[in-house]
């Protein structure tokens, strides 16, 4: 994302590399912007252009990260009026899913709507390979919400699974628990049977969906099992990933340690 101010606009302004993303009131980022006028009582407006690389719908929080990012970049450019604290809270007003990159070192351990941020040693090496695959289709999150099955949902303590998850320095298969995959699999059955395909595989330590979908995560390598490159799945989002974390009152920056996507 680049950001610079507009002291003579009007508005905001948001160019965006992918076409189908609108560019309106809608989007988070300029919901941000808004924001971040209406609680430090500023006038400037911003030009923002986003490079889109985390796809839309993913459960990968790809437009909460922008947002924010978008709050942290207008602070930065307006001379830091807001604290982190100040930006954290204020962030739960747009979307449940900002507050996490607030966290002072960028691990976390969210409840309430995910706008309750402990953080957390991270629990697992930052190198860890770890594969994404999504299908072309994403999921729309209040339809995943409506269909979750309470009695359904798992019984593990969350934070039990946090302390397994660490002591093992790795997510096995068994601490691999999101309660979404149930009403993401009800409405999307192939993204069941693209998950059991990649444990069968046998290539990854675990495999789970992330957030509400429709994204797999591999997690402990990032090597493409050759069943992908089935026609089946031609139009995959297939990417290597890593985790970042951020330093006190920096932000994050790329790792380095993944190729681009095939």
């Amino acid at each position: 994302m680049e950001f610079e101010t507009s002291p003579y606009a009007l508005q905001d302004t948001l160019e965006c590399s992918d076409p189908t993303i609108p560019t309106d009131e809608s989007n988070l980022v300029i919901k941000a912007l808004n924001l971040y006028r209406r609680k430090t009582l500023q006038s400037m407006y911003f030009k923002v252009k986003l490079h889109k690389r985390v796809p839309h719908g993913a459960g990968l929080g790809g437009g909460s990260g922008n947002a924010a990012t978008t709050l942290f970049a207008a602070n930065k450019l307006l001379g830091g009026i807001a604290s982190n604290e100040d930006l954290l809270e204020w962030s739960g007003e747009i979307g449940s899913d900002i507050s996490v990159f607030f966290s002072n070192t960028g691990a976390a351990y969210c409840t309430g709507r995910g706008e309750v941020v402990e953080d957390v040693t991270p629990p697992v090496t930052l190198d860890t390979p770890m594969l994404l695959v999504k299908p072309p289709v994403g999921l729309a999150t209040p339809k995943i919400f409506k269909s979750l099955d309470l009695g359904r949902r798992s019984t593990a303590d969350p934070r039990g699974l946090l302390d397994t998850i660490a002591a093992a320095r790795g997510v096995d298969q068994d601490a691999a628990v999101n309660d979404l995959e149930q009403p993401a699999f009800d409405n999307l059955p192939e993204l069941a049977a693209l998950k059991q395909r990649l444990i069968e595989s046998g290539q990854y330590r675990s495999v789970f969906m992330t957030g509400s979908g429709s994204t797999i995560v591999c997690f402990g390598s990032d090597a493409v099992p050759d069943f992908l490159r089935e026609p089946l799945y031609k139009d995959l989002f297939i990417s290597p990933a890593r985790l970042i974390t951020r330093k006190p009152n920096g932000w994050y920056e790329h790792s380095g340690l993944w190729k681009e996507p095939l």
